[in-house]
This record gives structure tokens, sequence and C-alpha cells, in this order.
């Protein structure tokens, strides 16, 4: 299999910034060549010395109709790299990139400049909604004027791909972020009342910072879901999700230990009242938020009954 990096991310997001850095560092270097595909051109141009010394060969795919397995195929046999570098253009929707059967994804990196994020976000979600969905890191740089707003940032990618590492970056290098007092809700409350946008808010949270909410009780309206072959006494309160468009929906919820799981029904509404614990369950495949209900109550549907991260 040959190992394939793909950097992800608009014109002008810094992707060449990133792939040079990279290349220089000494933890990339291998014996062998690099074959580097630009799917786009920006202002920044690769240093001709740097791509000596790593043993890069570039090579231009300008029409998004050039990028097909035989075509790439074609470019390695004229290179024969030890790996391949691919900077994509963000405007051709990655959902429809194909590579060679054997090109094996190695790791995918979007890039995001954090200036120009929200426009991006409201005008092409589509398509950074597919270059997010398949990143295990995203890197939001320029962040110096809108650290402000880091915290949505990172709910709104966290929304289409919770598994992805997200990292921001000011001119001072990486930012520590921590965004404790914009939550929606007070931590210090005995019982913490989570509404639809608390929610939703809490799910994604609970992920980077379970720490958190250990220990702490929650009260929430949910949906019933218990999927085949789970343990015993377990269930799955949550809520369904619109985390890009509504084609794109998701249902987030944590596995909830309940002596009356047996009585209850598939996709019923109940208020949950619970406190949160770090446990191995075996559906997640390691440690995770799970719930011990203190009381499980039906209730009516909430007004809004699908939460939007949009």
């Amino acid at each position: 299999m040959k190992p394939v990096y793909v950097i992800n991310g608009f014109l002008e997001s810094g992707k060449t910034e990133f792939i040079s850095f990279t290349l220089s560092q000494p933890y990339f270097q291998i014996k062998g060549k690099t074959l580097l595909l630009l799917c786009e051109e920006g202002e920044n141009e690769y240093d001709e010395a740097l791509l000596k010394r790593s043993r890069t060969e570039v090579e231009l795919v300008e029409e998004e109709a050039d990028f097909t397995p035989e075509k790439l195929t074609e470019l390695e046999k004229k290179h024969k790299p030890e790996r391949i570098i691919i900077e994509y253009n963000g405007m051709w929707n990655y959902k429809n990139a194909k590579l060679p059967w054997y090109w094996n994804i190695e790791q995918q990196i979007t890039i995001i400049d954090g200036s120009t994020f929200p426009m991006y976000y409201t005008n092409m979600r589509s398509l950074l909604a597919e270059m997010i969905r398949g990143s295990e890191m995203i890197i939001f740089n320029r962040c110096d004027t809108v650290r402000d707003q880091l915290n949505t940032y990172k709910r709104n990618v966290k929304a289409v791909n919770a598994k992805a590492d997200v990292v921001f970056e000011d001119s001072n290098g990486e930012i520590d972020e921590i965004f404790e007092e914009d939550l929606p809700f007070d931590l210090k409350q005995e019982t913490i009342v989570l509404d639809n946008d608390g929610y939703g808010i809490w799910y994604l949270d609970s992920m980077d910072h379970l720490e958190r909410y250990m220990g702490k009780k929650l009260q929430f309206v949910a949906r019933v879901l218990k999927p085949d072959n789970f343990p015993e006494g377990y269930f799955v309160p949550g809520r369904m999700a619109m985390t890009c468009c509504a084609e794109d929906m998701a249902f987030l919820g944590y596995a909830c230990e309940f002596a009356g799981t047996g009585d209850l029904k598939q996709k019923e509404w109940v208020k949950v009242t619970a406190t949160v614990s770090k446990e191995y369950f075996e559906d997640y495949k390691g440690e995770g938020p799970v719930l011990h209900a203190i009381s499980v109550e039906k209730t009516k549907a909430p007004r809004e009954e699908v939460i939007s991260f949009t």
C-alpha cells in the first residue's frame, strides 16, 4: 500500500506553509522520494531548496476532471515515490475524490483560516463539511482577531466530526483553549439542566473535557434508543442533531444505566436525571461517558425536536 497524506483547505488557508513546515521537520524525513500533488496554485510557492533537500517531486493537477485514479497512477509510475502528499483544492468536493485502490490515506488534515471561517461556513458549508468529515486533525490558524469566537468554531466542526482533534493557532503559536466560562450552563449548579442548545454543547464538550462533568448531576429531555445487543439494563437517551444540513443528521447520546430500561419504548420521549462517570464500555471500544440514571420519566416532545448546529 502506498502511504498518502491529504491536506485540505480553501485557497490561501495556509496549506502550503503547513506542508513546507512538515517537509522540513526531522521526524518527517524518509530515504525515498515524496510526490507532492498540487491541486491549485496559491500565492505562496514551495522553496526549491526545501524540495531538493526533502527529495520531493511536484506535479500540478489543475482540473478536477484530471484527478482520477488513472492519472494519479500515471504520475506515481513517473516518479516512483515512497509516499504521496496531496494539497487538495478546497473548491473540489472531497466526496468525489477517487484514489488508486492501493493508495492508503495515512492522515487527512484540514487547514482553516480562522479569520475567514465564518464566510466559508455560511456560504460553502457542504464543501467544508466534506473536508472536515474524514480529517483526523483540523487546524485553525490566524486566530489572533477571533479568539472570542473559537468556542463556536470548535462546536461547528465537532458537530460534523466529533472525533477530530481541533487545534487553534495565532501568531505566537498554538492557543491553549479553556472555554468553561463560555458554556451556556452553570457547572456549579446542583443539577445542570440542559435545554436544546445546552444538550448539544454538553455532548460535544464532554468528548474533550469529560472531567468537567464527572460526578455531576444532569437533567435533560431525550429520545429513547435501545440498540440491538446492548447490555441489559442500559439504553441510550439522546437527540437528533442537524450537523451540517437537513440531509446530514446524527443521533447524539451516551450509554445510560437504568434498572427500568425494559419498560422503556423505542423512540419515546423521556426526562432523564442522571450522574456522569467515565467507564469502559464495550460499544465505545474503550473508556467514555456513561450515565447512571437517578430517574427516567415519560414526557412530551420538546418544541424543537431536532438540535441544530448550523
